[in-house]
């Protein structure tokens, strides 16, 4: 195409005399490199929606995620209305998500949530907001160490917990439903862990009564977790250094049926024949 261009630029001027031609020439490249190349002073300000979105797009597809959110950004504000932007305030959720931002992803699915309470893919913004709390709290330095999720602060996993709630409540046939129920059972034993940690903690520091309630809470709010029957074994160590031992043979009781082959119960059986063997566990 370009050199059909210059073909017609050159019959148009052959009457010329060859030195006027070759004055001209140059003159004509400047001119058409002038429209050809890009402007490099365009930073985006006269593109139109869809190009924004489009560039948006292609900057999280290409893993360009600090592009993407501005683009997004930008989208936004300046044309509020319109479904470019619409699908901008959801992708921008996601990119602030890979972005590690969780707490702008988070805010981002809020605004959505309140702007489009109605929007046939509002359920992907209670996900994500779920998805954005998992996160949250995980540094790189926790995953090089392998730090047990259970040991870092509770409130993101406890929020999490709640959005992920949310998604199946509200939108129980919702693509996005099944992974959250996978997520919130995740989260339960999370948690459940984290609860123990705190009753372990108590018991070695000699808080005896602590350590027990504590270990109390993980069963009635966590039942059905693989935290229960430590927590039943914690409750059986605790009440025996205060000794109440009608509580403690009590949670022996409730072990032994649950899980017999426990260290918990044979320690117990050990130190405790004559009630074991009353109780019909010997």
């Amino acid at each position: 195409m370009t050199s059909i261009r210059y073909n017609a630029v050159l019959t148009t001027y052959s009457h010329m005399p060859i030195r006027a031609l070759l004055l001209i020439l140059p003159l004509l490249f400047f001119l058409h490199a002038c429209a050809t190349s890009p402007d490099s002073s365009d930073d985006g300000k006269n593109w139109p929606a869809s190009r924004l979105y489009k560039a948006g797009k292609d900057a999280l597809k290409s893993g360009d995620y600090e592009t993407a959110v501005k683009q997004f950004e930008t989208l936004e504000s300046r044309y509020p209305f319109g479904r470019f932007t619409q699908q901008a305030q959801l992708d921008v959720i996601y990119a602030y998500y890979k972005y590690d931002e969780p707490d702008s992803s988070v805010a981002a699915a809020n605004r959505f949530i309140k702007l489009y309470p109605r929007h046939p893919n509002v359920d992907y913004a209670y996900y994500m907001r779920g998805l954005a709390n998992s996160t949250k709290g995980a540094s790189t330095f926790d995953n090089i160490l392998s730090l047990d999720p259970a040991e870092r602060d509770p409130r993101p996993a406890q929020d999490a917990f709640r959005y992920f709630s949310e998604v199946v409540q509200r939108f129980p046939d919702s693509r996005y439903a099944q992974d959250a129920a996978q997520h919130i059972i995740f989260l339960r034993n999370s948690l459940a862990r984290h609860e123990l940690h705190a009753a372990n903690y108590y018991l070695r520091r000699g808080a005896f009564v602590a350590a027990a309630n504590r270990a109390k809470y993980v069963i009635e709010n966590f039942p059905r977790t693989s935290s229960v029957n430590d927590a039943l074994a914690l409750m059986i160590e605790a009440y025996e250094k205060v000794g109440l031992m009608d509580l403690a043979k009590d949670a022996f009781r409730v072990l032994a049926i649950n899980n017999p082959q426990h260290p918990a119960v044979s320690t117990w059986q050990t130190r405790n024949p004559a009630s074991a063997q009353t109780d019909g566990h010997l």
